[in-house]
Parts: C-alpha cells; sequence; structure tokens
C-alpha cells in the first residue's frame, strides 16, 4: 500500500500523470472514432502538457520553496534538478515529433497554444482595467475543458484529415461534446477544492459562485446527464459499456473519497485518474467483449 501512495503521489508531483492523462484521451479519441493511432499525435500531447505544467511550475517558484504549506511545492523544488530534465526531455520529443506530422497539425497547434495563453493575457477590458479571460466569471472550467478538447480531439481530427482520413463528423461533434461535459466533471472538484484559494485571487468560480454544497452537487447532476448523452450516442453497445462504466466508479470516487475526504488536497486528482481510466476501461471492455 505504501509503495502505491508513492508511485501515485510521484506521479501527481512530477505531472507525469496529467501528462498521461493527456495522452490517454487522445488515443481514446481514435478508439471512439475506429482509426488506427498516430503515435506522434500522441507523444506530442503527453510531452507537451509534461513541458507546460512544468514551466508553469518553474515560473512560479515561490522565494523559499522548502517553506510552503504544499508538500507538492516542497518536492518539486527539492528535485528541481529532475524537473528540468524532465522538462528538457517532453520538449525534445515535441520538437522531434513536429517533424513526423502534417504542417496544419502544427499549426493547429499554435492555436491550441494561443488560446491557452489567452486565458492569462490582459485582453478585456473589465472595469476600468485590462484582464484576461480568468477574471470573467465561471470562466475557468469551461476554458480548461474547451483547450483539452481542441487538443485530444480535434488536432487527431487535423491530422487524419490532413492524411486524407475520412471521418464521421457526427460522431466527432458528438465526441467533442461528450468529451467537453467530461472534462467539467473532472476538473470542478478541483475548483471545489480550490475555493479559498480562487477567492484570495479574486478568481469567480463556478464553485465561488453556487457554494461547496450545490458545487458538488452540481457534479453529479452533470455525470448523471453525461451518462444519459452516452446512452443516446451514436456508438455500439460496447462502447457505451465502457463510457458507463467509468462514469460508475468516477461517481464512487466522488462519493467516497473526493467529496468526503476535504482534508486532503491531493485526493481531488484521482479525478485526473479517472481520465486515464476511461481509456484503460473502454480499450478493457472492447477487447473481452
Amino acid at each position: 500500500m505504501d509503495v502505491l501512495k508513492k508511485v501515485y503521489y510521484f506521479l501527481i508531483f512530477s505531472n507525469m500523470l496529467i501528462a498521461l492523462a493527456a495522452a490517454s484521451q487522445c488515443v481514446l479519441t481514435y478508439v471512439i472514432l475506429d482509426q488506427e493511432v498516430n503515435g506522434y499525435i500522441a507523444l506530442i500531447e503527453g510531452a507537451a502538457t509534461l513541458a507546460l505544467y512544468n514551466f508553469s511550475l518553474i515560473l512560479s517558484k515561490p522565494q523559499h520553496p522548502e517553506r510552503s504549506i504544499y508538500a507538492r511545492t516542497r518536492w518539486v523544488f527539492k528535485y528541481e534538478r529532475f524537473l528540468l530534465i524532465n522538462t528538457f526531455i517532453a520538449a525534445c520529443i515535441c520538437i522531434w515529433c513536429l517533424f513526423h506530422i502534417h504542417l496544419y497539425s502544427i499549426l493547429f497547434l499554435g492555436i491550441i497554444g494561443l488560446v491557452s495563453v489567452l486565458y492569462s493575457l490582459p485582453i478585456i477590458p473589465l472595469r476600468g482595467r485590462w484582464g484576461g479571460l480568468r477574471q470573467i466569471p465561471a470562466m475557468k472550467i469551461f476554458h480548461i475543458a474547451f483547450v483539452w478538447v481542441l487538443s485530444s480531439v480535434f488536432l487527431p481530427y487535423i491530422e487524419l484529415y490532413s492524411n486524407n482520413i475520412l471521418v464521421n463528423l457526427n460522431l466527432l461533434y458528438y465526441l467533442a461534446g461528450l468529451k467537453f461535459l467530461f472534462l467539467i466533471i473532472c476538473t470542478l472538484p478541483f475548483d471545489i477544492r480550490d475555493i479559498k484559494q480562487d477567492s484570495y485571487y479574486h478568481l469567480r468560480t463556478l464553485p465561488n459562485m453556487l457554494g461547496e454544497s450545490r458545487a458538488k452537487s452540481l457534479c453529479y447532476l452533470l455525470l448523471s446527464l453525461h451518462s444519459l448523452f452516452i446512452i443516446g450516442a451514436p456508438y455500439d453497445l460496447v462502447l457505451k459499456m465502457g463510457l458507463l462504466l467509468t462514469n460508475a466508479m468516477i461517481c464512487l470516487l466522488l462519493k467516497l473519497i473526493v467529496f468526503k475526504r476535504n482534508d486532503h488536497y491531493h485526493y481531488a486528482y484521482l479525478l485526473d485518474v479517472s481520465l486515464v481510466l476511461q481509456f484503460v476501461v473502454v480499450v478493457f471492455v472492447q477487447y473481452f467483449a
């Protein structure tokens, strides 16, 4: 049990978990669209996510990280050399993969990067001063979900299209909607956890506006809605079973661990595990069906 706990915290602190989640969601798109997986696109998705998350940590390094109240901050900068090496390797993987994908995909990656940066850039006049998208009430969670949909759904599609591989657009758009909703479900518990921190930075997130109790109820409501959309999806029965089984597991995670143990900062990261779990469960069910 101690070994699993150490592995879990290593994956969280090193950002390997979120990188694995990004790559898993990208590969899942190929599975759902019934297309051959493009390894270069999946590698870019995972490596770029790792590099960007690591880079944000490097930029936000506190003056005395060893005194931080957060175990993650203390761990990250205790092993700062590992962080830098990890970031360098991830960046090299991204550059290498760029030589193996279509120009349209590279341009689309630039668009995704621009949309990501717009969250913080002061481009919107708000109350006499300029602010970023983050200052718009409840924008945070929708912006995150939108960026992930662009990278994990539409980036694979752009590469397929560039190689003259036809994709059923109805399946694509339905998948984009489903994944957008699923990502909101997986992101909302983080905002619930960060209510006090977001209030300190004057960010009006959804949980700040609704309150903790209503935000938790919203999670269950959205999960139920997502399940209904899966039932009505234009997918085969086996794929639906895999997606619904994942939702049932997430519901149990929320009820028994994530929302039950608010005292522990890192339980919310189990929702990142859910992004990997969805891919694993769907592939497992399809293989044994």
